[in-house]
């Protein structure tokens, strides 16, 4: 049985309290979400936004700003100043000036991702209103990518409706539209390590197309191949297999058949997909007609932590990202 992020931060001992800021600090569910998080133990939170809005939507939920829930409104922070200056020095390189970057910072989603940046925070959530566009420009422009990463990319984390079911990592399902082989070889690299710190599994790598070692020829194919290859030769210690087809790499018996010396091959636990019309199809239709819930997308590759929301999300949704962001914070302190 696969652990949830918030199960599997609740069953780690003596965990320092990661400290996650959200940008839509007024938003009913995302006030919702922060309240469960900080209940079960397990982040702190800093909402971002109006502090009347703010306070007036803790009231309505019978909660109150107190220790481990503070209200950080950039119209009246403290923090303005310093994030203005380090913003300035952030970007004047590309024409921001003290007055832009003023601007820049008391915009909530830019002043969570400083207060991530200047240690003030863990990481970030937010996406429940703002585009994705928004929140991973700012994650990439304020906090940026890890120094060992060669690209931002991200992944969904998908739970089987049974316990006896596989828990997997999909990837990249929001991010990267059409990666090159040697993208691809970043991300599956990069959700190696996420299957490792999230789902605690040793990954098995598969490598997706529409055709299982060789039963079909086409540039698309080639591709696949290609990132495989450069996946052995950069990577040898990772157990990675492709191309093949979904069922080749989900399904043990059809994995025999059709790769039958592979490791890989009907045991996958992270889907690299070779595209994003491929990703984003394929998460929903697990999510929608194989009952899985899907946590995403959550970014991998920057220096610390965020995350995006889907527009539609409900509480739950936030406390996961939340305990997701948490799970990233606490790996990138024990690095």
């Amino acid at each position: 049985m696969t652990l949830t992020p918030i199960e599997l931060l609740k069953s780690l001992d003596s965990v320092t309290r990661p400290t996650i800021a959200l940008s839509e600090g007024s938003d009913p569910r995302i006030i919702a979400g922060a309240l469960t998080a900080h209940s079960e133990g397990v982040a702190n939170v800093i909402l971002v936004g109006n502090i009347d809005d703010i306070t007036t939507e803790l009231s309505a939920q019978n909660a109150a700003p107190g220790e481990g829930i503070e209200i950080h409104d950039p119209a009246s922070s403290a923090l303005i100043d310093e994030f203005t200056n380090a913003f300035y020095e952030l970007r004047r390189h590309k024409g921001v000036d003290e007055a832009k970057a003023r601007i820049a910072v008391s915009n909530p989603i830019t002043y969570a991702a400083m207060l991530v940046r200047l240690g003030y925070a863990t990481g970030t959530v937010g996406g429940a209103i703002a585009t994705t566009s928004d929140i991973v420009r700012a994650a990439i422009q304020v906090i940026g990518k890890a120094p060992d990463a060669a690209m931002v990319s991200s992944f969904f984390l998908m739970y089987p409706p049974t316990d006896d079911g596989r828990a997997m990592l999909y990837s990249d399902c929001g991010l990267v539209i059409d990666p090159s082989s040697e993208e691809l070889v970043a991300i599956a690299a990069a959700s190696a390590k996420s299957c490792e710190a999230l789902l605690r599994q040793t990954a098995k790598i598969a490598m997706l197309s529409f055709s299982t070692k060789g039963s079909a020829r086409h540039p698309a194919v080639s591709k696949v191949e290609a990132a495989t290859n450069l996946l052995h030769e950069q990577f040898p210690n990772l157990s990675v297999d492709g191309e093949l087809q979904f069922d080749s790499a989900f399904v043990p018996s059809v994995g025999q058949r059709k790769a039958p010396s592979s490791d890989v091959a009907g045991n996958a636990n992270v889907m690299i997909f070779p595209n994003l019309d491929a990703g984003n199809i394929g998460y929903k239709i697990t999510q929608r007609l194989g009952g899985y819930s899907a946590i995403g997308p959550i970014m991998q590759g920057l220096s610390k932590p965020a995350n995006d929301l889907s527009r539609g999300c409900v509480a739950e949704d936030v406390t996961q990202m939340i305990a997701v962001t948490a799970l990233q914070a606490l790996g990138n302190s024990s690095e």
